[in-house]
């Protein structure tokens, strides 16, 4: 691969790089995971994303497209950053460690699901208030993103805010792992060319390819998890971890219940996976070319 032979951005930069190409995904992307969610809390029929979208304008307003945006926003950017800046780090560590000369499929695939692992532990409380908020169950429930945050505290105790963390590992280093170790099988498939549009085409290809079979490959991990997270400590808790949850629900919903939200999901997540890269190697080159002027 092309980008191979070039150095990892110091750390900052790399951050800067995937705040960035996070906070534009999430703006442009964002009421495909508001419709995902509540497909993935349901246990009846699911409609449509376009009837649910217009249910929604129509029932709760406009702004129900954006209902929790606040949380993923605010971790967005060390979100994403730390994707893309863990991935480079991990790289750099694994060749050392292991003795890789290049960057291989196999260490692109182990990068992915360290660099997951860790993106998973940052994010935690900020998708179970996001969950929370999007559920349609709690429509006036929370007002806000702080007052959800002192709600659950309140109610549940401030370990509740690291309920799903497991499947969150789960859903993020299954989603890394296949996301780094196509992006590496595209771009090394697809004619290697110095024009930056080409360039760009290439890691849209990449990008989006990635993030549709790491979707199709870690969708039941996210539906578990949500499925864990939206509990709020009433009644029965159904669901604990992540092995035993998918069990449950193949056997009382059926297996295509653990691609509840799919479509939405991969909607997303496949454009997104796309833009995510776009923006990350345009800002990356950027940097390179206009403030460290390799």
């Amino acid at each position: 691969m092309a980008e191979a032979a070039q150095k990892p951005l110091p750390f900052g930069f790399q951050f800067l790089a995937g705040a960035i190409a996070g906070v534009s995904e999430i703006l442009v992307m964002y009421p495909l995971d508001v419709v995902k969610t509540r497909a993935q809390i349901s246990t009846g029929s699911n409609t449509g994303i376009v009837s649910t979208l217009k249910t929604m304008v129509k029932t709760e307003g406009p702004r129900s497209l954006y209902r929790g945006i606040l949380p993923p926003i605010m971790v967005e950017a060390p979100k994403r950053a730390t994707k893309f800046a863990a991935n480079e780090q991990y790289t750099a560590l694994y060749k050392k460690m292991f003795g890789f000369e290049k960057v291989t499929q196999s260490l692109s695939i182990l990068t992915g699901v360290s660099a997951g692992m860790t993106e998973a532990c940052l994010i935690v409380p900020f998708e179970l208030i996001k969950i929370r908020m999007q559920d349609k169950a709690n429509i006036g429930k929370y007002n806000g993103t702080a007052d959800t945050f002192r709600k659950i505290i309140a109610a549940e105790g401030p370990l509740a805010l690291f309920n799903g963390l497991e499947a969150t590992m789960w859903r993020h280093a299954v989603w890394n792992g296949a996301y780094f170790g196509l992006i590496f099988t595209v771009k090394d498939a697809l004619p290697k060319s110095k024009d930056p549009n080409q360039q760009r085409m290439t890691n849209f290809a990449a990008g989006t390819v990635g993030g549709i079979v790491a979707t199709a490959i870690n969708t039941p991990f996210d539906v578990v998890k949500t499925r864990i997270q939206s509990y709020n400590g009433v009644g029965v808790k159904k669901y604990n971890w992540t092995l035993p949850a998918l069990a449950t629900v193949a056997k009382e919903e059926g297996v295509a219940s653990l691609y509840r939200g799919f479509l939405p999901k991969v909607l997303r997540l496949g454009p997104g996976g796309g833009i995510l890269l776009v923006v990350f190697e345009t800002v990356s080159s950027f940097i390179r070319k206009n403030i460290l002027k390799d």
